[in-house]
């Protein structure tokens, strides 16, 4: 089973246009294609809907692109695309106050060096409780549906003991949403299928009343049961919780693949989730 979340080399956004002639300034075909050539991009799109486009682009922190109009559906190339403007500043976010208060009294350390920023910087909350939206399983028999929202709700409340969390009942008000659903298959440049993930942990920006935001969807695959389903629940709410990256110890929530014996939360895993929570974001911030 594969835990590698995190897509380290490329990034997907969701972004919602609200003022398109500011924030996403278009550019002419001519200088675009030019600054392609020059940058080595290859960007990808996968079609737009009202208000929204969806893409993918080779993760590089110097080459800052993003979609500006629409796409061509013929060959999934997209026919404009502009540098990213006027991103919030970065700037860092109080603590918490749950992870004010952690102190790690056995000294064990954290991974810290393997978390990797996005594009607008680290994905911290900036607004609690976070609130989580579990799907409910009307297709499943009710003793294994209420099973599978047990065990995800107790990881919720595993992290709880960290973060400010809140189940909801309504999707439309969730910053998380998690899914019983198989995560779709990926292939790699030469268009090979890539090994099947057992979870996903996927984000997308958004703008409301002119400040930036994220929301992240959780897919858990049908196959995922007992300690297994347990084991990816409590790693992709931690990425979605902001560790985007993985730790190399299998004595890690957040190791970067599936053990035979889950581990728990462990110190490292919260030492990791407080240094990433006093780094600077562009999340929760107005845009200029």
């Amino acid at each position: 089973m594969n835990l590698r979340s995190p897509a380290l080399s490329e990034t997907n956004l969701d972004i919602e246009i609200q003022n398109s002639s500011s924030f996403f300034p278009e550019a002419s075909k001519d200088v675009v294609s030019k600054q392609l050539i020059d940058k080595k991009l290859d960007c990808q799109c996968s079609g737009f809907y009202l208000n929204k486009i969806h893409f993918t682009f080779p993760y590089r922190r110097d080459v800052p692109w993003y979609v500006s109009t629409k796409c061509n559906k013929l060959n999934r190339k997209p026919l404009y695309i502009t540098r990213k403007q006027s991103l919030p500043a970065l700037k860092a976010h109080p603590l918490a106050s749950t992870l004010r208060k952690w102190q790690d009294v056995s000294n064990s350390g954290d991974y810290f060096s393997e978390i990797n920023p996005t594009p607008v910087g680290y994905l911290v909350w900036s607004q609690f409780p976070v609130k989580i939206y579990i799907t409910t399983l009307n297709k499943l028999p009710q003793k294994q549906a209420q099973t599978w929202v047990e065990t995800v709700s107790q990881v919720v409340s595993e992290w709880q003991n960290y973060l400010p969390l809140e189940i909801v009942d309504q999707a439309d008000s969730a910053d998380i949403t998690i899914e019983r659903k198989a995560p779709p298959l990926q292939f790699d440049r030469n268009r090979k299928l890539s090994r099947a993930r057992s979870a996903q942990a996927t984000y997308k920006l958004y703008t409301k009343n002119n400040t930036l935001y994220h929301r992240f969807t959780i897919l858990l695959s049908p196959s995922q049961t007992g300690k297994y389903l347990l084991a990816a629940t409590r790693h992709e709410l931690g990425h979605a919780l902001g560790i985007w990256g993985h730790s190399s110890m299998e004595s890690d929530a957040l190791y970067f693949s599936q053990v035979r014996n889950p581990p728990p939360i462990s110190p490292r895993d919260i030492n990791t989730l407080k240094s990433v929570y006093e780094q600077p974001t562009s999340l929760g911030w107005s845009l200029p």
